[in-house]
């Protein structure tokens, strides 16, 4: 009899009786993967339908390619990462080869080395890079089997992989019963049942009785064609059954019918071999010394669970396998409670607790019919153990699992906390809630329940920037205040933060202030969150005069913050610099905060710090390096699946001048965010605008955006827009408006003696002045700002005095800061404003050509060719580049040979020929590379 899903042996073609369509789809991806081309592939289909079949057919081909093979085994999907280190256990020895985080990523989760958990997204890096440089010496096959029962962490992982596979010579094929979510978007090949004649050819191969064709064709029809079916329900109909017909009450039932005569099956061993099949059904290992140790201590000797064979349902080899994942399943469901505990106390008494503590520990949960102390103590530790190795979703599972085997109250309430939290950060929000409803029911003092709001008040924030997670927060402070003070201190900033990104409800951020001004002083020197939370505090509660030095003390601390504190509230706290004026410092912690969350594989982050890196570097008029970083912050969040809000883009389009690309965005992330009550994306988005429009020259509409940002209760871009305000109200001549604009920029940048801010406010004190007062400001504000790099800045001071100096009648002069305006908007990209330079300088008696954009010969590159070329013009080397890419190192070759093709050029070293820096992008800062 022939087995489908177990695949033929070579030159038996009856396993793979009508796939011709399939096998040529799978041997065309096997020459593809021969050629240096890779594939991923997902194969799908109901139960028996024939995936391992085909998974098999693959193998069945020439010895030039290396097979890899892992299976999904459905009781070790809480264990984190099984799936993953059954593939690449081959390649252990190749370890040595990656670049250092990524072979301590790897290491750490395959329990090689101890360390604090890695990215899931840096382990998918270091997996892409380990399959990469084991396929230079040959093209690698890698097949994962009854892919839905992989483990979370697997699955992620793999998925990332299978969506960077392109120039490798790798191919990556799952086989599932239906696709999962992370493996979504891949190609796909969905097998159906067999067409009618290779479906009766098949049946005739597995019946003894001859049947009439009516009656075969209403069981092909019947089976819709499925393999196994085909071959296993005949089995369990007798002769005069099979003659007599045969009718199936729906076609969603035949899994179950299956099932059903695989339990036939079962019911006539004898007692001993069902025991021992039981036994091989619950450990996922497939280890025939583990099977046979566990069956030892039932009792059970070889001789006697084998003497009449297993029925073909179980076989012994190097692994215990079963005929079909579904034997598994109907063993497993068949036997009673009580059966199901001793095979598991068997396994779990054979297993090593020094080799292998935490599937011993899931076979004593699987085997402890009520609470257990002892058992819920030792899940607990496998928690922490699946935890550092970077499985969130198996400490989850551990914690959930311990909480349910615990008695003391007390004990009950810390590990639900726990599990709350390992939910919370895998990402299982409704789990997270559910679990602190339990925290707080067993909870027996007051810091048990001041942690188990801090967790729901953490799960409302993860829910969405909302109007609720603040006032949680809060709350959750104030409760650890007499408990945990450094905690209660990281869970005020972290209120503060959430209120001032929504920018809605005022009140809330002033009870979150006035609570940070309660705290008690430290009784050391203040540290860097002491003095932001200072800061923070007396900015909203006392004004910004007030709290300037201590946020002057803030900045120059977050210099030298930790790592870890950094990933943690840095986000928050990164604002300071931006409060007290200073771009230089700004620019440095945003910097230093992508290369801490680069080089921790902290993507979720890394994603958010590209993005305010990205902001800070639009302010320098390099808007070739700030759409390069746009461009990575993308990559990374499309690797994570956490989207970033369009907000560098905003303000990129807006300097550029591009109204036609800039407005649907302006338009659409105003409705987005104001209905999501985001207003932080409101606000950036009406200061994009007034940018926009003021450079366009069309003031009114500058100035209605202007108004519309500046109202915004929110405590940087609100006050960013202020000159954007002041410019569109002297402009449309409503002098008032631009008076009390004035006024709160004057509020805000006085008490900072930075180039930056000295340099704004004289630009816009001189719009509102007149004779020699006006001419100081506006050479105070040149001055000032030539001092900094924020030459966007710079060249707007240039524009308005030349402007005001025409009016003046001063042309002569005129004409000197308009030309150097003018081509100081124009090496940027400014568009916009170098159009308006223009139209002044002419006015002035100046003829000068309307300026024609420089093509670069970067044009021609897509933007991902773009973003290697410049990375490799800046020095970094292959691996590095597929690092911040999530690229193999053969692809960012692959993309490099293109690349030179397209720019005409043969070498690295051309690229800084063909792609030149710009006349006025900034050298880079003391201590940052690139």
């Amino acid at each position: 009899m022939v087995d489908p899903e177990r695949g033929p042996g070579r030159g038996d073609k009856v396993g793979l009786l009508g796939r011709q369509i399939e096998c040529a789809v799978l041997d065309r991806l096997v020459a593809a993967v021969r050629t240096g081309r890779s594939r991923a592939l997902v194969v799908h289909g109901p139960p028996g339908i024939g995936k391992s079949a085909l998974l098999g057919h693959l193998t069945d081909s020439p010895g030039d390619l290396r097979v890899l093979r892992a299976v999904g085994i459905e009781s070790e999907m809480e264990l984190p990462f099984a799936t993953l280190h059954q593939l690449c256990v081959p390649l252990v020895d190749r370890l040595k080869s990656l670049p250092a985080p990524q072979r301590t990523a790897l290491e750490t989760v395959f329990g090689i080395r101890a360390g604090p958990p890695p990215d899931r997204f840096l382990v998918g890096m270091a997996v892409l890079s380990l399959l990469s440089d084991a396929s230079q010496r040959r093209p690698l096959l890698c097949l994962v089997d009854d892919a839905h029962w992989m483990d979370r962490a697997s699955a992620q992982v793999l998925g990332f992989v299978a969506r960077r596979l392109l120039a490798e010579s790798i191919a990556l094929v799952f086989g599932a019963r239906e696709r999962s979510p992370d493996l979504l978007g891949l190609p796909d090949l969905e097998v159906t049942g067999l067409r009618d004649a290779a479906a009766h050819t098949l049946l005739e191969s597995a019946t003894h009785a001859r049947l009439d064709h009516d009656i075969r064709s209403r069981f092909v029809a019947e089976t819709q064609g499925n393999p196994l079916a085909l071959l296993e329900l005949p089995r369990a109909l007798s002769v005069t059954q099979l003659a007599g017909g045969f009718g199936l009450l729906n076609t969603d039932a035949l899994p179950g019918l299956i099932e059903q005569s695989f339990l036939r099956r079962i019911e006539g061993l004898p007692e001993q071999t069902r025991l021992l099949l039981l036994i091989a059904a619950a450990d996922p290992v497939g280890d025939p010394a583990l099977v046979w140790r566990a069956a030892d201590r039932l009792g059970m000797t070889p001789e006697e669970a084998l003497a009449d064979g297993t029925d073909g349902l179980l076989s012994f080899d190097v692994r215990v396998t079963f005929r079909h994942p579904l034997v598994r399943s109907a063993v497993y469901r068949s036997a009673t409670e009580s059966e199901r505990r001793s095979a598991h106390l068997a396994l779990a008494q054979a297993t090593d607790p020094h080799l292998d503590p935490d599937r011993r520990a899931w076979h004593l949960a699987s085997a402890t019919a009520g609470p257990d102390e002892a058992v819920a103590a030792e899940l607990e530790q496998s928690a922490g153990r699946a935890q550092a190795r970077g499985g969130l979703a198996a400490a989850a599972a551990f914690l959930q699992r311990s909480v349910v085997l615990t008695v003391d109250a007390s004990r009950r309430a810390e590990r639900a906390v726990a599990a709350a939290d390992a939910s919370l950060q895998a990402g299982d929000l409704d789990a997270a809630r559910r679990f602190v409803d339990v925290a707080d029911q067993n909870a027996q003092n007051e810091f048990q329940r001041a942690r188990a709001h801090l967790v729901r008040s953490q799960v409302t924030f993860a829910a969405g920037l909302n109007r609720e997670a603040p006032p949680l927060l809060l709350t959750a402070a104030k409760r650890l205040e007499r408990f945990d003070t450094n905690l209660a201190r990281e869970t005020y900033l972290l209120a503060w933060g959430t209120s001032a990104l929504v920018a809605a409800d005022g009140d809330s951020l002033a009870a979150i202030s006035q609570a940070m001004r309660m705290l008690p002083p430290s009784t050391e020197a203040p540290r860097a969150i002491d003095l932001v939370i200072e800061g923070y505090a007396l900015l909203v509660t006392d004004g910004r005069a007030t709290a300037v030095p201590a946020l002057q003390r803030a900045a120059a601390a977050l210099e030298d913050l930790p790592g870890r504190d950094l990933l943690k509230w840095g986000w928050v706290a990164n604002g300071v610099s931006a409060v007290v004026w200073d771009d230089r410092a700004m620019r440095v912690m945003y910097r230093r905060a992508v290369d801490v969350a680069r080089a921790a594989g902290a993507l979720t982050e890394l994603s958010f710090c590209l993005a305010s890196l990205g902001m800070a570097t639009t302010w320098t008029g390099d808007f070739t390096g700030a759409a390069a970083i746009v461009d990575e912050a993308d990559i990374v969040a499309a690797a994570t699946g956490v989207p970033i809000a369009a907000h560098v883009k905003l303000r990129l389009g807006a300097l550029r001048g591009h109204s036609a690309d800039v407005e649907p965005l302006i338009a659409a992330t105003v409705e987005e965010a104001g209905a999501s009550g985001q207003l932080m994306g409101v606000t950036v988005a009406q200061w994009s605008a007034a940018v926009l429009y003021n450079g366009l020259a069309r003031y009114e509409q500058a100035l209605a955006a202007a108004q519309t940002s500046a109202r915004i209760p929110e405590l940087w871009v609100s006050v960013w827009v202020l000159p954007e305000l002041v410019e569109a109200a002297v402009r449309v001549g409503d002098a008032e408006l631009a008076g009390g604009a004035l006024e709160r920029l004057a509020d805000a940048a006085e008490p900072c003696d930075t180039d930056w801010a000295q340099g704004i406010l004289a630009r816009c004190r001189a719009l509102l002045s007149e004779g020699t007062s006006a001419d100081r400001h506006y050479r105070r504000a040149i001055e000032r700002l030539a001092r900094t790099q924020l030459r966007p800045e710079l060249a707007r001071a240039h524009l308005v005095y030349g402007e005001w100096l025409r009016r003046e009648r001063q042309r002569v002069e005129a004409r000197g800061h308009l030309r150097t305006a003018h081509k100081m908007f124009a090496s940027m990209g400014m568009e916009a404003f170098a159009e308006r330079a223009r139209r002044e300088l002419l006015a002035s008696g100046e003829s000068i050509r309307k300026h024609k954009l420089e093509t670069s010969l970067g044009d021609e590159l897509t933007p991902q060719e773009k973003q290697i070329a410049l990375l490799v013009r800046d020095g970094f080397s292959n691996p590095e580049v597929g690092s911040r890419l999530f690229l193999s190192p053969r692809t960012v070759e692959w993309h490099l040979r293109k690349i030179f093709t397209k720019l005409s050029i043969t070498s690295r070293r051309q690229l800084r020929d063909a792609l030149p820096r710009s006349a006025y992008e900034p050298a880079p800062e003391q201590g940052l590379r690139g």
